[in-house]
């Protein structure tokens, strides 16, 4: 009897391995999803088609890092999809007034960062939660994106400001800057101060404000990052579709929430590494490339996404309690 219960044990640890190894997990998911799509559809493996996907996902993967530090932190930003609509209109508006390209993307940057600040501060100082406070915003900036063009289309810019969205070699610029930005993530959450705060304060909050952690300003700086992310895909969408339009980055946080919960990043804080949010958000461009080779409607499509986050958000909850119990 004792011996099938050691047993039992060691085989619920070895299940709890596999689980909680979750950044190999997603790996294999995603190692699986490009067998299974090149099966569906022989033009998938293409290298057209391969540089399309890098393209595609790059503004979300973007927009995913500052997600994810949102999110180690405890906290949810919905405004994201917003920003990316409103920075980018303006950005294109001040182009169009003969602006420097260099200053309007300073001006999106700013604008985007300063957005952020806002989410931060209603957070941070008048204790709104991160749902309700960044609900609020999405909609203020969606507001304002369709109000300064009167539901309009911005397009045709210089030449200079559509080749940030061009190729280097084969390689699309737009996959060169995510690269670079998780980079820049992985390095601060792994090596920094700020990093390890940013960790220590999802995990609990109280106690890192009893340890002397300076909550409220990492809360501003966090949601800050969030922002400044959006105005970089925006800078990027706008260049690569010579346009800006009030309905831009319609659904990014839906996509981005999904990417960070894909990759293994507990919903509830604390926990995560950036390496999975790429590996989730070449998931989500994966599955959104199949489909619509396969010709899937829209529908399925959102379907699909919500289910994904649900799945994810199930395994985070079923790996936690079995740390519980195996510690219990």
């Amino acid at each position: 009897m004792m011996n099938t219960k050691i047993n039992g044990k060691k085989q619920n640890k070895g299940i709890m391995s596999i689980i909680e190894n979750s950044l190999f997990g997603v790996f294999l998911a995603f190692v699986f999803l490009v067998v299974i799509m090149s099966v569906l559809s022989p033009s998938f493996l293409s290298s057209q088609n391969i540089f399309n996907i890098l393209q595609q996902i790059a503004g979300i993967g973007i927009i995913s890092v500052g997600m994810t530090f949102v999110i180690l932190l405890g906290g949810i930003d919905l405004s994201v999809g917003s920003i990316v609509a409103f920075t980018g209109l303006v950005m294109a508006l001040a182009m169009k007034a003969n602006v420097p390209v260099g200053l309007a993307i300073l001006i999106g940057l700013v604008l985007g960062g300063l957005i952020g600040c806002l989410n931060g501060v209603l957070i941070a100082k008048l204790k709104i939660q991160p749902f309700i406070a960044t609900l609020g915003t999405m909609t203020i900036a969606r507001g304002l994106a369709y109000t300064i063009t009167n539901g309009q289309p911005v397009y045709s810019f210089s030449k200079s400001f559509k080749g940030i969205s061009g190729f280097i070699g084969f390689v699309p610029k737009p996959a060169i800057v995510m690269l670079i930005i998780f980079a820049l993530g992985y390095y601060v959450l792994t090596y920094t101060k700020f990093g390890r705060y940013v960790y220590a304060t999802g995990g609990n909050k109280v106690a890192s404000k009893l340890s002397g952690i300076n909550v409220f300003k990492l809360e501003i700086l966090v949601y800050t990052i969030s922002g400044i992310c959006c105005s970089i895909a925006a800078i990027l969408l706008t260049s690569r579709l010579d346009s800006a339009v009030p309905v831009a980055g319609n659904g990014n946080e839906l996509d981005a929430i999904a990417a960070v919960a894909i990759g293994g990043t507990s919903m509830t804080g604390g926990e995560g590494r950036i390496q999975g949010t790429l590996i989730g958000a070449l998931i989500m461009g994966v599955i959104a490339n199949g489909m619509n080779l396969l010709n899937i409607q829209q529908g399925p499509q959102l379907f699909t996404k919500g289910a994904i986050i649900i799945l994810a958000v199930t395994i985070d909850l079923i790996r936690k309690n079995g740390k519980k119990k195996l510690t219990a």
